[in-house]
């Protein structure tokens, strides 16, 4: 009976204790960032009246119990954040809450002399560990890596865009967006991948195998090697970091403590590991720096876990906000690794109060291995320093697969943007749409497997032609994934004459590329289209022309084939065979100065070539035809050999050319960007004036930094020349010294330009008529030096530059004082 007892009194305390007390009531939430959604570990958790508080924990997490729902604020604090106050008498009882945390503007502080600065030695700690701690330490490793880039259109007006009638059949799409997050935003494009990444340091290789790619409405097969890991890599532990196309200093750069402030703020454990709390503050604005905080393990120094955030006065556009964060993790006891980072920006095009994009990138890393045989046996098959593969079927994945194997599952939002792309590419309008923002975009249209286009050179004036109408059609990817096939008719209404072109484009490889190349055109020749910004044939050139100096109109008959082969190094060979006929028009010595030559017509040329090139690692932006460089990390060179035969398709001129340069964008971190250009040619022959080697000249106000400003096209000729360009923008420089400047995000920069050249008696003699001498045609230096320098101002309304441009010598004449000095404009969306 005792035993019963005993028993059984517990267990009816226990049944009647939640009737004896009265019922417990719970707040319960994480704190986390309002940009980048990382939980906010740590963050001080207080209630205004009654002083009840706590931290949350290394997960953000928190919890509060009460007998009575508190009629109070609740406080939330954390280092580089704005406070959060929130009234919880507003609240039901028992309620889950987040917390959202806006990062706050640093503040000026000021500086205290004292005699130990626990931030200074942290810091110097750091640096001391920094390659025992680095992931670059290791001879090699590999890792399974998952990436996935999120755009969402933010600051959404959904009211507005439901009224807009020619949005309506889109209307589905605003179901998306999402307001339980402060500002509504739109999920509206997704990409990921998976891929395999290894890396070894001596020799340094990386490779990396993309075996999935998802990315919804684009097939595109450079944009799935571009959102792989290999140029996705950030790394705290080197001094710089990128930031789309600057390079901002690392918190714990080598010399890290002449740009930053350093404190020490408190200390936690965390699975049974001292972990010590960092925030760094720039020492002055404007710079290139972060403000943010780390946690450091104690005993190893390694960074645990950081959070970078620009400053409001950097010098980057178009960017409101922008974390950095980087997770690192024990692999083994010793070892810190990399787990995760990400990036967040919100890209303001239009204005902080205008609807721009939310940018997310979060990459995450598994089975992490090094040291291993296995990884060094993948890498000797690489044909390059750093390759990117792409399996087959890496595009093909179906929803199984990815559902298995991607790292996180997608949120609701995530999953959104999918059902939402797959219902627009059924749509036609959407298609139509396409269309015509790309005509308005680009100046092509598509229809069918024909494109149009491009509208911008459809009506044109000159002196010789009087009103040009020009008509374009070609082909697209839809009538061959190989083929493109283009032509154009135009018609001068001033000398009543027909132009027209045909050309072909037919690709055999694309990885690496070759081609074959033919053109046929007879049509107005303005020469020396050497890498324009603006070409002469359109209407925009004629509002920007310099005024005083005539047009040079020579037309021109061309036949031309090209073959191209690419190897998988860079190296490249292109292989040309060009005819022309020549006829001079006006502003240029008439044609009967130039008598027929080995049996030729005057003026009729045919070429051979053979141009040798070689770009290590040169990235590209491709469609299904064309590309665009996105440069390389090394220098450029380019040889060219050329040979003019006689007697072939009724040529008149035997002769050889041998030009070389070489160039490259040199990153000086932090003294911003240098371009520079060598060049060199030598021309065997005795020629008319446009088989020379002719400076480029520049006849418009709009600045082209390949061109000499103050000198006009077919000015000098040489038939053997040196020169180079170089250009250095340095970022905000001396602006940053100035407030307003500094506001207004101007920029800095340099540019210089040298020609040597020379010009032989016997081709001064050719090009020189009865009655007009060489001078008075053209001119050549003689030996001398041309230079011009410049300066001015960049980023002007984020948009627009400046240059101011001197010419140091040879002096012009008295009356040629638009040849001493020149202001040009030119503009360029950047970042």
């Amino acid at each position: 009976m005792m035993a019963l007892r005993r028993t059984c009194l517990p267990l009816l305390l226990m049944l009647l204790l939640p009737v004896l007390l009265p019922a417990q009531k719970f707040l319960r939430g994480y704190v986390k960032d309002a940009l980048s959604d990382e939980r906010i570990p740590f963050a001080s958790i207080r209630f205004m009246q009654s002083g009840m508080g706590r931290l949350s924990d290394s997960a953000g997490n928190f919890s509060f119990s009460f007998r009575d729902w508190p009629q109070d604020t609740l406080v939330v604090t954390y280092v580089g954040y704005s406070d959060y106050k929130l009234f919880t008498g507003n609240l039901p009882e028992n309620s889950s809450i987040v917390i959202r945390m806006d990062r706050s503007t640093i503040r000026a502080e000021v500086v205290v002399s004292r005699k130990i600065d626990r931030g200074y030695l942290m810091w110097k700690r750091i640096v001391k560990h920094k390659k025992e701690n680095d992931r670059y330490r290791f001879p090699n490793f590999r890792y399974e890596l998952y990436n996935k880039m999120e755009l969402d259109i933010n600051r959404i007006k959904k009211e507005k865009l439901n009224r807009i009638k020619l949005l309506k059949p889109f209307s589905f799409i605003l179901d998306n967006v999402d307001s339980s997050e402060g500002d509504p935003f739109l999920p509206f494009f997704l990409t990921e991948t998976i891929s395999d990444y290894y890396y070894q340091r001596d020799p340094f290789k990386t490779r990396e195998i993309i075996r999935a790619s998802k990315t919804e409405g684009v097939d595109n097969e450079s944009v799935s090697r571009l959102l792989g890991g290999t140029d996705a890599n950030v790394n705290v532990y080197a001094n710089f970091i990128p930031v789309f196309d600057k390079q901002f200093i690392s918190p714990i750069s080598d010399n890290g403590d002449q740009y930053y402030r350093y404190t020490v703020l408190d200390s936690q454990f965390v699975n049974g590991r001292r972990l010590i709390h960092m925030s760094f503050t720039p020492k002055r604005k404007g710079e290139s720096t972060f403000s943010g905080d780390c946690w450091v393990h104690d005993t190893s120094w390694a960074i645990q876990k950081m959070t970078m955030s620009l400053s409001t006065d950097a010098n980057i556009n178009f960017v409101d906000r922008l974390s950095l964060i980087q997770e690192y993790k024990m692999i083994d006891d010793s070892t810190w690794f990399l787990v995760k980072d990400k990036f967040v920006a919100d890209i303001t095009p239009l204005g902080k109060k205008s609807a721009g994009f939310i940018a997310r990138k979060t990459t995450t890393y598994r089975n992490i291995v090094h040291d291993q045989d296995f990884i060094l046996d993948s890498l000797r098959s690489n044909r390059i320093m750093q390759e990117v593969t792409l399996e087959k079927d890496a595009r093909k994945k179906d929803n199984a697969y990815w559902n298995e194997q991607r790292h996180e599952a997608l949120s609701k939002n995530e999953r959104a943007v999918y059902a939402m792309m797959d219902t627009l590419q059924k749509m036609p309008q959407f298609a139509q749409y396409t269309n015509i923002i790309n005509f308005l975009a680009t100046g092509y249209f598509e229809t069918g497997n024909i494109e149009l286009g491009p509208w911008q050179n459809w009506v044109f004036s000159n002196l010789q032609e009087g009103l040009r109408l020009r008509f374009d059609v070609g082909t697209n990817r839809g009538f061959n994934k190989n083929l493109i096939a283009h032509g154009y008719l135009a018609y001068g209404f001033g000398d009543k004459k027909f132009k027209y072109e045909a050309d072909a484009l037919y690709l055999f490889t694309k990885q690496p590329r070759s081609y074959v190349f033919a053109k046929y055109s007879k049509d107005i020749d303005y020469g020396q289209q050497y890498l324009d910004e603006v070409s002469q044939d359109n209407i925009f050139a004629l509002a920007i022309r310099k005024p005083g100096i005539p047009i040079k109109f020579l037309f021109t008959e061309e036949k031309r084939l090209d073959l191209f082969k690419e190897w998988h190094s860079g190296f490249s060979v292109t292989l040309s065979n060009t005819s022309k006929q020549y006829t001079l028009l006006r502003n240029l010595p008439p044609d009967s100065i130039y008598s027929k030559q080995a049996g030729g017509a005057p003026l009729n040329n045919f070429e051979t070539s053979v141009k040798l090139r070689f770009a290590y690692l040169e990235k590209f932006l491709e469609n299904t035809f064309y590309r665009i460089s996105l440069g390389s990390p090394y220098p450029i060179g380019e040889i060219k050999f050329s040979r003019g035969i006689s007697g072939v398709l009724n040529s008149s001129y035997q002769y050889s050319k041998l030009s070389a340069s070489v160039s490259d964008y040199l990153r000086l971190p932090p003294y911003g960007t240098l371009y520079y250009n060598f060049f060199a040619g030598r021309t065997y022959g005795t020629l008319p004036f446009m088989l020379l080697d002719v400076a480029p000249g520049n006849e418009i106000y709009y600045y082209n930094k390949y061109a000499y400003s103050l000198l006009n096209k077919w000015e000098y000729v040489h038939d053997r020349y040196a020169g180079f360009g170089l250009e250095h923008n340095f970022g905000n420089g001396l602006f940053r010294f100035i407030p307003i400047t500094r506001k207004l995000k101007f920029r800095q920069f340099w540019t210089a330009k040298a020609l040597w050249g020379s010009l032989s008696d016997a081709n001064k003699q050719y090009n020189a008529s009865s009655g007009y001498p060489f001078n008075t045609q053209f001119k050549s230096l003689d030996g001398k030096t041309y230079m011009e320098i410049g300066t001015g101002v960049d980023n002007i309304l984020k948009v627009f530059r400046i240059d101011f441009v001197w010419r140091l010598f040879p002096r012009p004449l008295p009356v040629e004082k638009e040849k001493r000095f020149g202001v040009f404009f030119s503009f360029r969306l950047a970042f």
